[in-house]
């Protein structure tokens, strides 16, 4: 018995003993809008323990490793809010899909617990850079509670990196389009939602209830969906509005302050650009959908998904960018290039990198200890030799979660060297 204590012991001990690393000369965009081009990026013990300009300063440790990350690129690890990865896999198959669960209201529905660090597509996601994710559910009025996680562990409670950081509600639509085929691909005309007034009364009703439960202190009978809203009138956890239409967006928020939320955040948000000063004045961020999709209205500039990050940036407004729409478990590989997009269309390359980092941690809440490459932070980096914003210079060869090198190999980069064998191809 003590033989095997021991070797238990030596085995945790191996498994939790980190290198140092010294990641040197490379160009590193800190993630707050700032480059170092001669960097010298010091990690132990998972930390980032130095970041220093080598044309200025030495670094003053010593290291077990050193890295020459000479002409090329060092990054924060990129952030995907807003995300069903390992909650689905194939989207065809319903057996594999596990992020709708079955009724309306489900605040008491954790992601965290039915995420899936075995997905074939999760290796795939952190091959472009993306080293965490905020794991959400879908469907009903309110979807249940999303978590964030780091893509490399054996098991969810590994992954882990903040659970249960907010509840997502889909705001009622007040109008919808219809479609005039069963595959929904050619759009109709709109269609006027009559139980609209209903369901945000429902709502309501739901928070007001909840928010008088938990400040009773003595409860008769436990009530799991009141429970699990607790954080939200505390503070603890933020609300996460699905809504899209400028005339939704403007009620939901009033639905916020209404019910004094703290944190609010619209998941969305194609009209966002039309109330700014609304969400400036109610401290309200902004997860902007998919660049890569048609505008909301016909009357719409043919760019405005293009450019609407930019016109959140110029007014003033927090906002991150996110892949949620048709296959975007796999689609979530594509987030740098949606923030390379967005660079193409206003915004500058380090607001644009800031857009899927250290924007995407302030408004997860997570920002203290990862988003940027800076001092005392968690070691979630990357290195590529090329811009990992652009789909044709992106080649990340090494990552670093938490200060541990990750692999970077995936089933797609086997079966690309194996036929490029077969065909002798260089």
């Amino acid at each position: 018995m003590k033989k095997l204590t021991f070797i238990l012991a030596l085995l945790t001990t191996i498994a939790t003993a980190q290198k140092s690393t010294l990641i040197m000369n490379g160009t590193a965009h800190i993630g707050n809008d700032s480059v170092i081009q001669n960097s010298m990026i010091g990690i132990k013990d998972g930390k980032i323990v130095e970041v220093v300009d080598a044309s200025k300063a030495q670094v003053t440790g010593t290291y077990d490793e050193k890295i020459d990350a000479t002409g090329k690129q060092i990054y924060p690890g990129f952030i995907a809010p807003n995300s069903t990865l390992g909650l689905t896999e194939i989207d065809a198959v319903r057996a594999t899909n596990d992020f709708h669960e079955v009724g309306t209201t489900l605040p008491n529905v954790r992601s965290l617990i039915a995420y899936n660090t075995d997905s074939k597509i999760i290796p795939t996601v952190r091959t472009n850079g993306i080293l965490l994710a905020q794991i959400t559910p879908r469907g009903g009025l309110i979807s249940g509670t999303s978590s964030v996680v780091v893509l490399d562990g054996w098991n969810w409670e590994d992954a882990a990196y903040k659970i249960d950081d907010g509840i997502h509600v889909n705001w009622p639509r007040i109008q919808s389009r219809k479609y005039l085929d069963e595959d929904n691909i050619y759009p109709g005309p709109y269609e006027k939602n009559k139980d609209y007034t209903k369901q945000t009364n429902d709502l309501q009703k739901l928070f007001a209830d909840a928010k008088a439960y938990n400040e009773t202190d003595v409860k008769e009978e436990k009530n799991l969906r009141f429970e699990s809203m607790k954080g939200l009138f505390t503070g603890e956890q933020t609300l996460y509005l699905h809504v899209n239409n400028v005339k939704e967006i403007i009620e939901a928020v009033n639905f916020a302050k209404t019910n004094m939320i703290k944190k609010v955040v619209i998941v969305g948000g194609r009209d966002s650009w039309m109330v700014t000063d609304l969400l400036k004045e109610n401290n309200v961020a902004v997860m902007v959908s998919r660049l890569h999709d048609l505008p909301e209205h016909p009357e719409d500039d043919v760019d405005l998904t293009y450019k609407l990050p930019y016109l959140l940036q110029k007014a003033g407004v927090m906002y991150c960018l996110n892949n949620e729409g048709d296959m975007e478990a796999m689609g979530t590989r594509n987030l740098p290039f949606l923030a390379g997009t967005a660079a193409a269309y206003g915004l500058t390359k380090e607001q644009a990198l800031r857009s899927i980092t250290l924007n995407t941690a302030k408004i997860l809440g997570i920002d203290k200890t990862t988003g940027s490459i800076e001092v005392g932070k968690d070691a979630n980096i990357f290195i590529s030799t090329g811009d990992a914003l652009d789909m044709r210079t992106n080649n990340v060869t090494q990552a670093f979660v938490k200060g541990v090198s990750i692999d970077l190999n995936n089933d797609q980069k086997e079966l690309y060297e194996k036929y490029k064998k077969k065909y002798g191809l260089k």
